[in-house]
């Protein structure tokens, strides 16, 4: 094949991302998966539970004899999607939001995210994320032109951010705040609204948008209720919140979410939604609200295998040495690099581990400059295969 002799160039803020968190592991573990070696990945967030059968039953009901549910959507979500997530809302966090104007379905909460900060974000505007934090927060604003500034998130202050820690300049120029409690990747969670009521006079003191991604708010442990930001007096002045189905009914194929809240933030994400995706097919729309209205013990049983495995892994890393705390909630294990590697760093000791022993964690340098000396696991696998990777570790460890 006769090769081009043009030469292109991409956008200029595409250059401007980090290499993507997953290309180098991706790289090491498909060697390993060449070398036929028991591979046991524990990297991406994406559940290894399927789907409750009365979820897909529906689906294939739908797809068989509703033909007219394959023509294009609704951008914004069908009536009666936005209207069964609106009553879940109030059944479950008891906030009211109004169907109509106060909720937007999302081809996943990811894509909304993203699409946020460019409806929102100038170029300069700058945007508060955490750090270390989901990577789309700080991509989504980067791909819009906006400047970040990453809110130190710590093991020491629970993994909140210090507000009194930003600048005044800087305070006075963001437009847009993003929080993640339950949190991804460092699994904290907020025990009461006191951060919350924090974080809204914040907002309205510098008229700041709040983006609250609760995407695990069902995934939770040990009788802990995760809350919604929007339970806070006054936050849906300044606020709009993230779910998924993804976590909630573990659905991330399936590429379904919604955001609720502040009703210009939604209008105007509504609009600039209205230009780029057709919203979600509504043989899926249809699935996921029967999801919500009908869930039966689906989601509760969906958080109880994951607090099992986080149980089982965290007693077996504990065992050899290697200490670890089960998390409150979430799908993933946030733990220190053992000692003896931490020098390293987390992207060089996740390469190794991924070389010397098949399993696959994601280092924390991924996720922030403040995780680096973290890995995070996902519990993704079957239960049985914690014990198979804690015997990998603890021959590392002594080697």
């Amino acid at each position: 094949m006769k090769k081009s002799k043009l030469r292109f160039e991409c956008a200029e803020k595409l250059n401007k991302l980090p290499p993507y968190l997953l290309s180098s592991i991706n790289k090491i573990k498909l060697k390993a998966y060449a070398k036929k070696l028991d591979v046991i990945d524990l990297g991406m967030g994406n559940s290894d539970i399927p789907t409750p059968r009365h979820i897909v039953e529906r689906l294939c009901d739908t797809v068989t004899n509703h033909p007219n549910t394959m023509r294009y959507p609704q951008a914004k979500g069908m009536p009666k999607f936005r209207k069964i997530v609106s009553e879940w809302m109030t059944q479950r966090f008891g906030v009211k939001v109004d169907p109509e104007t106060e909720t937007l379905a999302l081809i996943g909460s990811k894509e909304g995210i993203a699409h946020l900060c460019m409806a929102f974000l100038n170029p300069g505007d700058i945007a508060l994320i955490p750090d270390p934090g989901y990577l789309v927060y700080y991509n989504g604003v980067v791909l819009a032109g906006g400047k970040v500034y990453g809110m130190s998130v710590l093991e020491k202050n629970n993994y909140l951010p210090d507000l009194t820690k930003i600048p005044e300049n800087i305070a006075r120029k963001a437009k847009i705040m993003f929080l993640n409690y339950p949190n991804n990747p460092t699994t904290a969670v907020v025990e009461d609204l006191n951060f919350f009521r924090e974080v809204v006079k914040f907002a309205e003191k510098y008229n700041i948008i709040i983006v609250h991604d609760n995407a695990y708010s069902e995934l939770t442990f040990d009788g802990y209720v995760a809350p919604s930001f929007l339970e806070v007096p006054g936050a849906k002045d300044v606020s709009v919140e993230f779910f998924s189905f993804s976590k909630m009914f573990s659905m991330p194929g399936w590429r379904v979410g919604f955001v609720v809240g502040n009703e210009y933030v939604i209008k105007h994400l509504t609009n600039f939604k209205s230009y780029v995706d057709f919203g979600i097919p509504t043989f899926i729309q249809l699935s996921a609200l029967h999801a919500l209205k009908e869930p039966g013990d689906s989601i509760k049983e969906i958080a109880k295998v994951f607090e099992r495995r986080a149980e089982k892994f965290v007693k077996e890393l504990n065992k050899i040495g290697w200490k670890a705390e089960k998390p409150k909630a979430t799908m993933y294990l946030w733990t220190k690099i053992p000692e003896k590697f931490i020098k390293m760093g987390s992207l060089k000791f996740c390469e190794m581990l991924i070389r010397e022993t098949g399993v696959v964690g994601l280092p924390g340098i991924g996720f922030g400059k403040h995780g680096e000396g973290y890995v995070r696991f996902s519990l993704v696998t079957h239960d049985n295969r914690f014990h198979d990777v804690c015997l990998r570790l603890k021959r590392l460890l002594k080697g």
